[in-house]
């Protein structure tokens, strides 16, 4: 129902409890004292509220229907007036005491049109009224039983004061009410903009908050949860229903905003266990929530996971640290190959002259043995340091990881080892084949050297989004139950000649993570001293060849 209609149909029943309240007071008096109403009168009294009833059930029953309630709204006045006048005319004409009931219409016209509506109704009902007390005085209603006697008690001057009078409280009560109706509109529409901005206002608010890519928490002074946004509630796990009220240091219990009434603006990380068990990195920006006299309310919360961010920071401090220790390296080691290759010569040439004696012999085969080794270790420092561009292809990894799992177990190091692989089939990538198969072979040999006394591989595989600019990535792990690694020596894992075995060349783990780098994957390594070691590396998969 629009507003128009409700309107109408608040004057109709006040029209209907006015003359129900009529009606009571004209029985109560009827029965208090019998004579005070003759019987005629009050036959057409309870004849004229008899119809007015009725008239306003059919109102009623056509507001329903109609589209426009002008003509309704009209009928309503037309239909007032004439009430007023019959009932004027019933209870004694010029000395009948319901004339200010008029009033009642003009009061309705402002309510329902406006300032115009009542003038005119004003205007209406001074003439209706003007009418009645003259033909009454001119023995024109005899009929309905106003007679000219009666009129002759009161004076022509009397009827010309009442008239006078009524016409001028009828436009005295137009001019006020239009003027009360039309600022009460005025307001009205001013108060409809501005709860239409407001809701706006809330709507676009709610969206903004429901859509950021940070979570946003507000608080109360109590440190309870009363803005709780989807960000925050995939983040945690919590929904935002069951979010609210819940203290705040419940749902993170590193940041401390018991007692906000103090809070200043603060900025800090923290580690955050997820719902699922994963490790995040959350930064998080503070700041009060002001009332309008400055007293703190609360406080809001911007929380944002950055460990995307944090481990995308760490990759590019490594890849620098080691293009410049690569960089540098390759220079040293094309320095160091040459002379090496000098003194390997000269002394094959020794061994061979027939004049060294047999002493001496044992002494050149170490130093070519020894040079050999390091001629080894050189070319595959400069394997590292000046990799070859990747030639990509597709080929099965599951293949290539079953053929270096066959060619391990029959190493002597991998006689107590249990190699166990798990990975999918098919399980095909896109990517260098040389190059993957001698990553696979160093976290395979790496893996089971670092169990002298036997242990387990577990090789697994599963599909997943990546770091790599692409949709999907292959993820295959390779998890010993060796010695594991210790906090302070896993951050250098990936770096050139760190080792912690005996004879080793400290460059398999360096060159296993530049192939990754190549091909635009990555590797990770979770260990625990004790707990074995876990070596991930991506792949993307939607590199073609």
């Amino acid at each position: 129902m629009t507003e128009n209609k409700k309107n109408l149909a608040w004057l109709i029943f006040i029209r209907l409890l006015v003359v129900s309240l009529f009606l009571a007071s004209i029985t109560y008096f009827n029965i208090r004292q019998p004579d005070y109403f003759p019987d005629a009168m009050l036959r057409g009294v309870t004849r004229l509220i008899v119809f007015t009833y009725g008239f306003s059930v059919l109102s009623l029953i056509a507001l329903r229907y109609v589209k426009s309630v002008s003509l309704l709204g009209y009928a309503q006045i037309v239909w007032e007036s004439l009430f007023v006048s019959i009932l004027v005319i019933i209870t004694g004409g010029i000395s009948s005491t319901y004339s200010f009931f008029f009033n009642l219409a003009i009061i309705n016209a402002s309510f329902l049109f406006g300032r115009r509506e009542a003038l005119c109704t004003a205007g209406l009902c001074g003439v209706i009224y003007g009418a009645i007390l003259d033909l009454h005085y001119y023995g024109k209603l005899e009929k309905f039983a106003l007679y000219h006697d009666v009129s002759d008690l009161y004076g022509a001057n009397h009827v010309l004061a009442l008239i006078f009078t009524n016409l001028l409280a009828f436009f005295l009560t137009a001019i006020l009410t239009g003027f009360l109706a039309e600022r009460a509109r005025i307001s009205e529409k001013a108060l409809k903009r501005k709860e239409i901005d407001y809701d706006e206002l809330e709507s676009v608010n709610s969206i903004i908050v429901s859509t950021l890519d940070s979570g946003l928490v507000t608080v109360n002074s109590h440190g309870k949860v009363r803005v709780f946004n989807r960000y925050a509630s995939e983040l945690t796990g919590i929904e935002q229903q069951a979010a609210y009220d819940m203290p705040f240091d419940e749902i993170f219990p590193a940041i401390d905003l018991a007692k906000t009434g103090n809070l200043q603006d603060t900025r800090h990380e923290f580690t955050y266990i997820s719902n699922n068990g994963e490790k995040r990195v959350l930064g998080v920006k503070s700041a009060p929530l002001l009332d309008k006299e400055g007293h703190s309310i609360g406080a809001v919360v911007d929380i944002l996971d950055v460990t995307d961010l944090r481990e995308m920071e760490s990759r590019l401090k490594r890849a620098d640290r080691l293009a410049a220790i690569g960089e540098l390296s390759a220079r040293i080691a094309h320095e160091v190959r040459n002379p090496l290759a000098a003194i390997s010569g000269s002394v094959q040439l020794i061994a061979e002259s027939g004049v060294v004696p047999e002493a001496d012999k044992k002494l050149l085969a170490i130093i070519q043995r020894e040079t050999a080794r390091l001629n080894s270790m050189l070319s595959e420092f400069l394997q590292y340091a000046r990799p070859f561009p990747p030639v990509i292809r597709r080929f099965s990894l599951k293949n290539l990881i079953t053929e270096l799992s066959t060619l391990l177990q029959g190493d002597s190091r991998f006689s107590a080892v249990k190699i166990t692989d798990l990975t999918q089939d098919p399980l095909e990538v896109c990517a260098d084949h040389d190059q993957i198969r001698q990553a696979v072979w160093n976290l395979m040999l790496n893996a089971g050297e670092s169990m002298p006394e036997g242990g387990e591989i577990i090789i697994e595989s599963h599909i997943g989004k990546g770091t790599a600019p692409a949709k999907d990535s292959l993820f295959l792990s390779f998890t010993d139950t060796g010695s594991g690694i210790d906090s302070a020596s896993i951050v250098t894992v990936f770096e050139p000649f760190f080792t912690t075995k005996q004879g080793g060349t400290g460059l398999g783990l360096a060159n296993v993570y530049r192939i990754l780098e190549a091909h635009n994957g990555s590797i990770a390594v979770e260990s625990q001293p004790g707990s074995g070691t876990r070596f991930t590396l991506s792949l993307p998969l939607s590199r073609e060849p």
